[in-house]
């Protein structure tokens, strides 16, 4: 019965997001998006504050590398708790946002996390079954989004780039996906929100959605997330860890969105995470 009442509850969100979806579609093509910076080999960066999308205010932020660019793409953690900005500089990254979930005491991510051929940490249970079904591999100039499940971590044997996990995965071959068997409060509620988007033609985007400021961005939750993300020309997409922890960083700029871990609508609220990923 509980099953079944999720599954109504994620079904309704769905469709309320897409019965919006023409005005919604409308408010993100006109929105005015500001400070689109070139900063390095074709990356740029957009934000935009929305009055009116989901009947709320959001504040958005888009980091795009094109898949023209030269770059290499990188996950970086297993040192502790950092500031997105600081790991980002350590690894003279271009443009970062902030990684997966983890342990606030002790510094290590709850999801899978393998760098080559170790093992540095495995996704929990409550994990897998609140919102992990998918993960972010890097290896050289290559980003994907993979599906994820506690069998594929247990039989994964890749000993070549990076793998991180997180989710939920917000798109699936352009299609949005299936949240039935992930927490419901997670999936309904507004929060901050991280995200890495793929579009068609093999660009990357880094998308922060900033919230907790009433009057100045309200968060999305994820059928919302995942219909921004499709406004925004991706197929396929994966939610990060949100709340505090959203925050997006460029070179020469510094954290382009509005972290909420200070309670104030600036740039200085950045949380100390567990890991990041980035580009280089």
């Amino acid at each position: 019965m509980k099953y079944l009442i999720t599954t109504l509850l994620l079904i309704l969100a769905t469709t309320l997001c897409q019965a919006q979806s023409a005005q919604d579609s409308i408010l993100i093509a006109n929105a005015k998006w500001h400070s689109e910076t070139n900063i390095a080999n074709g990356i740029t960066h957009r934000s935009a504050q929305i009055v009116g999308l989901y009947g709320s205010v959001q504040s958005i932020n888009v980091v795009e590398i094109p898949r023209s660019h030269r770059g290499y793409y990188g996950i970086a953690g297993g040192k502790g708790m950092l500031t997105t900005s600081t790991q980002a500089t350590d690894n003279n990254a271009q443009a970062a946002i902030n990684g997966t979930y983890y342990n606030m005491r002790a510094g290590n991510s709850v999801c899978f996390y393998k760098v080559g051929g170790e093992v540095i940490d495995s996704t929990s249970v409550s994990e897998f079954r609140s919102r992990v079904n998918g993960a972010v591999k890097t290896h050289k100039r290559k980003l994907q989004i993979l599906k994820w499940n506690k069998s594929i971590e247990q039989g994964y044997r890749g000993k070549r780039g990076t793998v991180l996990a997180s989710g939920p995965l917000l798109l699936e071959g352009g299609k949005t996906s299936d949240w039935s068997a992930c927490d419901e409060g997670f999936i309904l509620s507004r929060h901050p929100r991280s995200a890495v988007l793929l579009t068609r033609r093999g660009d990357v985007l880094f998308l922060t959605v900033d919230g907790r400021s009433k009057g100045n961005a309200d968060g999305m939750s994820i059928p919302e997330l995942a219909f921004l993300a499709r406004q925004l020309g991706a197929v396929e997409g994966i939610n990060l860890d949100g709340g505090g922890s959203t925050t997006l960083w460029m070179r020469g700029v510094g954290v382009v969105n509005y972290p909420s871990d200070n309670r104030r609508y600036d740039h200085a609220g950045e949380r100390k995470v567990s890991n990041i990923i980035y580009v280089r």
